[in-house]
């Protein structure tokens, strides 16, 4: 019969048990005994909800502390030297070291998920690495589950994806060069599972979305080969793209099963039916598990009748298009939501709901769920002609747009000429990408005030005397560009989207980001447009109160469309184009109240991009186009600075040139300033900078430190064009390490100025 699957579930918990608990180990507040028994509760309660809605293939090792890519990396025991690992089992100190970096030892980079906004921790590879199994938490878990009664199909991130994703810590050595070394630790963790049970396994090679080299084809070949006889059936899953050319690499290959997204890429299904093995079983993930949006199930029943057809009901599985690892929980949780957006909605437990629609739906007659097939129907007719997601002025405004609406007036160099007049500022300036510790008085605060318990006069007072202090701060620090500090932000993205329209907003609706960090993004149902200003008070205010510069600090529209849950009902590029409108506004407007320095943070321009190369120029063009209509509208004196973290440059440097910001800051820190390389060998034109401070692992970076890093940045760029600042906002770290930092980033830029002066 067709089955029900699941990819993966969210690990967080609903009410974000995962992130406290962790935190609270941390802090030394909870022992290794108390967030085992957190994550062993978190496991069963998911593990059981799949079961009690009645999904027949649920998943286990889905679950992770920080990270699935870190987890795998631990498994093979490829834990770098620096960590002080003396070669048996990981633990979870040597896993959280590796994560987040010790006073003696900086933390392994991290990177973007594909194209989404989750964060994996990237692998360290070298010649004549050695491998060993290390953990046994696949096995562990299956066992777990099994007691519970709970049969699983236990979930590893495969050979390739994990080599691939890899970085080589040495020039020229090709980490596809470790598979035969890899591979019998595969091929023991397997046999492990068979042992105890497991029948399935799920294999994630995402690495099948992308462009492969032929040395990828060739290792894919080779470990599926191996691995598909040792034991327990393996379950190919693809997903974020189709398979494209790699449809006949996948489909040939030795394995029981195949996933592939019909969400993303819903015109592969008739090539992957033709190419299909006899005996393989294909999963059609037809529910997406990325976005919010309840599915048209009535439409998304037509491949899978397609396919059971072709292949018989046996061979198909109805899935998510995904882990919905990437969806909040439970929609559930949403009382505050009112009843027709809810109704639009489906959240993680949800979508379970859905899969077994469509599951039971294809396997009996669909009768036994007709009801929820019409409701399911109305709802989406319902939303296609909802008068709350289209404004006409909005429409106009944008289709009056012109080139001349996306450049400054002047070059660079006239514009950085007249923004030293204006500014005057030293050598190696600096500055902090804009939020400062979000201390537990803070949250509280806000609570307290979302909940009605203080009023607004009380909480602008707490905020503006929380933004008086750290402007204070910040001067006696010695900083030469101020921000006010964000304290009345929650997130970077969220905060922008209260404040403009076309935007709904959850309590609990929660998705990892890296680590503990969960993010809670916007939904965007509608057209998107700014009523009134969003920041000018603050900035305005925060001025007030110093003679420095006072950076406004707005989120881009590239990053506010990336980092929110998205209409689907009109192209992607049209809701950016309306978001840069809002933004544009907010610029001119802060410009008009004597703010001379702008950024407009765009981290999620990279991770934006398509995951196959010939769809990126599409993609780069409306994004670029974007972030200029937003920031082109102020006079050649207002520089404009952008942000971006976390990803690879190189093959987008001519776009990000083409931003045209007149300061860019970049995370440059965790992989000791490698990421830099792109913009010297690209030639950046304007001025850079690159982060000397990684502010997601706690500690403390020596001055000599960062004075190393500038140093080396400085050999390879004028050194007039060079800022100095932190990887990132500073908000999820203490004051303490925050004062300590700052003191010595302040004291590693004097020092140059004192060398260049000499």
């Amino acid at each position: 019969m067709t089955r029900s699957a699941i990819l993966g579930f969210p690990r967080i918990g609903a009410h974000r048990d995962l992130k406290k608990a962790v935190e609270a180990h941390w802090k030394g507040q909870l022992d290794h005994a108390g967030l085992n028994r957190v994550a062993a509760d978190l496991r069963a309660r998911h593990w059981t909800t799949q079961k009690g809605v009645g999904i027949d293939v649920i998943p286990s090792n889905d679950f992770s502390f920080y990270d699935q890519v870190l987890d795998m990396t631990a498994a093979l025991g490829a834990v770098p030297a620096r960590f002080g690992h003396d070669g048996g089992p990981v633990g979870l100190n040597t896993l959280f070291a590796m994560a987040r970096g010790t006073d003696d030892a900086p933390a392994m980079e991290m990177t973007k998920w594909f194209d989404t906004n989750y964060h994996y921790i990237v692998p360290e590879l070298h010649t004549g690495q050695q491998f060993t199994l290390s953990t046994t938490k696949a096995v562990d878990e299956f066992n777990e589950a099994k007691a519970l009664g709970i049969e699983t199909r236990p979930v590893l991130i495969g050979p390739v994806t994990w080599l691939s994703l890899g970085k080589a810590k040495e020039p020229g050595f090709d980490p596809l060069s470790l598979l035969e070394a890899v591979l019998p630790v595969y091929v023991e963790l397997l046999s492990r599972l068979a042992s105890a049970g497991a029948e399935w396994v799920q294999m994630d090679e995402p690495i099948l979305a992308l462009d492969l080299t032929e040395a990828q084809r060739k290792t894919l070949k080779r470990a599926y080969g191996l691995l598909s006889e040792v034991g327990p059936k393996l379950m190919l899953a693809t997903y974020f793209e189709g398979l494209r050319d790699n449809t006949e690499l996948a489909t040939g290959l030795p394995v029981s099963g195949l996933h592939i997204d019909l969400v993303r890429a819903p015109d592969q299904l008739d090539a992957v039916l033709e190419a299909l093995r006899d005996d393989a079983v294909l999963s059609l993930g037809v529910i997406d598990g990325r976005n919010v949006w309840r599915a048209d199930l009535e439409a998304a029943l037509g491949p899978v009748d397609t396919a059971v057809a072709r292949l018989g009901p046996d061979r198909v599985q109805v899935a998510p298009s995904c882990s919905l690892l990437h969806t909040p929980v439970d929609l559930d949780l949403e009382t505050g939501l009112d009843a027709e957006l809810r109704s639009w909605m489906a959240f993680s437990v949800q979508k379970l709901g859905e899969v077994v629609t469509l599951a039971t739906a294809a396997r009996t007659d669909r009768a036994v769920v007709a009801d929820t097939l019409a409701a399911s129907s109305e709802a989406a007719a319902a939303r296609r002609t909802s008068t709350r997601i289209h404004d006409a002025a909005v429409a106009a405004r944008l289709a009056a747009v012109t080139p001349a609406d996306t450049r400054r007036h002047s070059p660079f160099p006239d514009r950085q000429a007249a923004q030293r007049a204006r500014l005057g500022l030293p050598a190696f300036p600096t500055t902090t990408i804009g939020s400062f510790p979000q201390t537990t008085e803070v949250r509280q605060k806000r609570a307290a005030f979302r909940r009605g318990d203080i009023d607004q006069a009380a909480y602008d007072g707490f905020l503006k005397d929380e933004t008086e202090r750290t402007v204070r701060i910040q001067e006696e620090l010695g900083l030469d560009v101020l921000v006010h500090g964000e304290f009345e932000r929650n997130d970077m993205v969220e905060y922008f989207g209260e404040h403009l329209s076309g935007f709904a907003f959850t309590r609990n609706g929660w998705v990892q980001s890296y680590g503990s960090r969960c993010v809670k993004p916007p939904v965007i149902f509608g057209d998107v447009s700014r009523p009134e200003p969003m920041t000018v008070g603050w900035s305005s205010y925060a001025q007030s109160l110093t003679a420095r510069p006072m950076k406004g600090m707005l989120t881009g529209p590239v990053t506010i469309l990336n980092w929110s849950f998205v209409r689907d009902d009109v192209p992607r590029s049209q809701t950016c184009r309306q978001i840069a409108l809002a933004i544009r506004d907010e610029v001119v407007d802060l410009e008009a109240a004597g703010i001379g320095v702008i950024q407009i943070d765009e981290p999620a321009l990279r991770e934006g991009l398509p995951l196959r190369t010939t769809d990126w120029d599409a993609y780069l063009a409306w994004a670029v186009e974007s972030f200029r209509l937003a920031s082109s509208g102020v006079a050649d004196e207002t520089q404009i600075h952008t942000h971006m973290c976390y990803c690879e440059f190189n093959d987008i440097m001519p776009s990000i040139a083409a931003l045209d910001a007149d300061v860019i800051s970049i995370e440059t820190s965790r992989s000791d300033m490698e990421l830099l390389d792109a913009f010297v060998d690209f030639h950046y034109p304007n001025e850079i900078g690159p982060g000397v401070w990684d502010i997601h692992a706690p500690r403390v970076p020596p001055m000599e430190e960062m004075r190393r890093m500038l140093e080396k940045a400085a050999k390879v760029l004028p050194a007039d064009n060079l800022w100095v600042n932190p990887d990132c906002g500073l908000k999820t770290r203490g004051w303490p390490e925050v004062k300590a930092s700052l003191e010595n980033l302040v004291t590693a830029a004097r020092s140059l100025r004192q060398s260049k002066a000499a």
